[in-house]
């Protein structure tokens, strides 16, 4: 059911949260597993899939409940793999290519700068369930910020051709900072029942995250004079379509497949 606060008629909104949350999860999870036996060194071919799992694991929370406040019969199989692209409500971030590895860890601490202080809000939230989820999403994403946030450091204040790259990855990444901060009806509905932060009074904490990794790399924040969005609306990237093709794979080949 859903949470204590919520009327009946924002039920939809609750579950287009979820899904927005799950999604961003799965999505950029997947992603990161692309890394998979491709890392740069040994270390880092442990540490890229262990934090994919941290935010595969996070989707599932989100997903099952999901399914529990939707009550339609659906499962986290279901919203993860049998759904179309323009279905899917994660934010264009997290869809893009890997890139090199400075555009992967950038990528990285852009999402951990931006969820660590949601999550950090929502143990408090009044969903019981939520606030579960994040009690424990908030210590794994902490590791995520300090470790994708180190290399951002190695990487800007390393070798001509490192500084390049994370340059590079900065000016990229840039346009597609401002959509996690959007507002709508959606993040309204559930700030107003206490169930999660309004996304944009998270800016000011985001920016302070970023801006010391970038002072220490000896990096400047490149302006953004667009800000790509859609991708809460279901409008995705080119990227996107691959990438699905991929994740669905198996579910889609063998329907009803179980472990």
């Amino acid at each position: 059911m859903a949470a204590p606060g919520i009327p009946t008629a924002d039920r939809e909104k609750l579950l287009e949260f979820l899904l927005r949350l799950a999604d961003d999860h799965l999505i950029l999870g997947h992603r990161l597993s692309e890394w998979c036996g491709h890392a740069p060194m040994l270390e880092e071919d442990l540490a890229m899939p262990n934090m994919a799992l941290d935010l595969i694991g996070q989707a599932r929370a989100l997903y099952a409940y999901a399914a529990e406040v939707e009550g339609e019969g659906r499962t986290e199989d279901d919203f993860a793999y049998l759904r179309r692209e323009r279905e899917y409500r994660n934010c264009l971030l997290a869809e893009r290519p890997n890139g090199d590895f400075a555009h992967t860890m950038l990528r990285q601490l852009t999402f951990a700068a931006f969820m660590e202080p949601m999550w950090r809000a929502m143990t408090a939230s009044s969903d019981a369930t939520l606030a579960g989820i994040a009690a424990k999403a908030v210590k794994e994403v902490a590791y995520h910020i300090r470790h994708a946030g180190e290399w951002v450091v190695r990487l800007g204040d390393g070798t001509e051709e490192s500084a390049r790259r994370m340059k590079a990855a900065a000016e990229e990444l840039a346009p597609y900072v401002g959509e996690l901060f959007e507002t709508d009806e959606v993040t309204e509905a559930m700030a107003a029942a206490g169930v999660a932060p309004d996304p944009a009074s998270l800016r000011q904490e985001f920016d302070r995250t970023i801006g010391a990794v970038f002072v220490e790399a000896g990096l400047a924040i490149p302006a953004a004079p667009w800000a790509q969005s859609g991708g809460r609306h279901g409008r995705h990237g080119e990227a996107m379509g691959y990438l699905l093709a991929d994740l669905q794979y198996m579910q889609r080949t063998y329907p009803g497949a179980v472990w």
